[in-house]
């Protein structure tokens, strides 16, 4: 099998020759402490060494080469982006306009370029959000999302389509739902009052984010099928979701399978990422028709047996070992693995880190955690 094969076979609890092998990936931070531990950042020509192919080699695990497979580039985001610009330096901190419009504190140790990728752990502070009234809402964002605004997609995205038809890996798209993107627009705290004090200004800037993300999905499926399409939906602390599973019924559910069903009838895979605990909302993501979800924090509460125990394989999971557990190294991971192998065991399930690599991961408790992972799902 190729990858895209065995990733839809796996999570659709079908019959992979393997389960696909990711134990999770580094930030920078985690980079820097695992060449002072022992990974090697060049090779004796000098050439960048890629953590991930060193490892593979140093494991004996089979490196799949696949010919190179072009991205997409479909652009979801506003149109145009903020100014992106520093507007005060104190304390050892930056006060940044970033590309969304928010106000931004964060340490003088990085730049802006860390608030539009998830490069490393960055601890911020938001100062303020580009909507704080309706007018804020109208004149500063709806005009910024038309789905027909031809800079969304490449000049070459015929061409590039052409190319994916024989594809070997996993052709995914990631956008945000609409929890996510009103609390961009918002912020937390303003979006769950707004919730509760303007219902019909939340429902409207929900309706308007579903039309323009289910547009934009239309134009590119009158030109190609993706195998699956991600939404990040961060929406859930420690112990219960940000919001109430009644809410997100009325407020999100209707979104979510809006786009589900769009996809569903052209083959696609739809899935959905929430950090925090998930289990209130389990029964909604299920409802909604999402075949996966990832990443299913351990130290969050989330019960991986338990979950496939209750839902049995009306929903996949990826990610759910504890990195607590890989830091701690040793038995402590071993029993860990052990933990989750049932249900590598019985399919529907692609085991990782649940979330980030952090560099309280050593290197030596990776390679080490990566050997046994790949004993597991039957690369070893």
């Amino acid at each position: 099998m190729n990858p895209r094969q065995r990733f839809l076979e796996t999570i659709r609890f079908g019959k992979p020759d393997k389960i696909p092998l990711n134990p999770g990936g580094p930030r920078e931070s985690t980079l820097r402490a695992w060449h002072a531990q022992g990974l090697p950042e060049t090779d004796e020509n000098g050439v960048a060494i890629h953590w991930q192919p060193y490892l593979w080699q140093m494991l004996g695990i089979p490196i799949e080469s696949n010919l190179p497979q072009p991205a997409l580039d479909v652009n979801f985001a506003m149109l145009p982006i903020f100014e992106e610009k520093v507007i005060e330096h104190r304390s050892g901190h930056w006060i940044v306009q970033d590309w969304m419009g928010a106000i931004v504190e964060i340490s003088d140790v990085y730049d802006v370029s860390y608030l539009r990728y998830a490069k490393d752990f960055v601890t911020r502070d938001w100062h303020r959000f580009p909507v704080e009234t309706r007018q804020d809402w109208e004149e500063k964002i709806q005009w910024r999302y038309d789905a027909h605004d031809p800079r969304r997609f490449p000049d070459d995205f015929a061409e590039r389509c052409a190319q994916l038809q024989a594809r070997q890996d996993v052709l995914n798209l990631t956008i945000n739902g609409p929890f996510w993107q009103l609390r961009e627009w918002c912020g937390f705290e303003k979006l769950c009052m707004l919730f509760m004090d303007e219902p019909a200004f939340v429902q409207e800037m929900i309706n308007f984010w579903r039309d323009f993300v289910h547009q934009a999905l239309e134009r590119v499926l009158r030109h190609i099928q993706p195998d699956t399409v991600m939404i990040s939906e961060d929406m859930a602390y420690k112990l219960h979701s940000m919001i109430s599973p009644r809410m997100a019924r009325r407020f999100l559910l209707p979104v979510w399978q809006d786009w589900s069903e769009l996809l569903k009838a052209h083959g696609t895979a739809i899935m959905i990422d929430s950090d925090g605990y998930i289990g209130e909302l389990l029964p909604l993501f299920i409802e909604a028709g999402f075949e996966y979800t990832w990443p299913v924090e351990v130290a969050a509460g989330n019960d991986l047996l338990a979950f496939r125990r209750q839902y049995g394989r009306q929903i996949a999971f990826g990610g759910g070992i504890d990195k607590r557990a890989l830091a701690a190294g040793g038995s402590e991971m071993y029993a860990e693995l052990a933990r989750v192998a049932p249900v590598i065991q019985e399919g529907g399930y692609l085991p990782g880190c649940d979330h980030g690599v952090p560099p309280d991961i050593t290197w030596p408790n990776f390679i080490e955690y990566t050997r046994r992972l790949a004993q597991l799902t039957g690369w070893l």
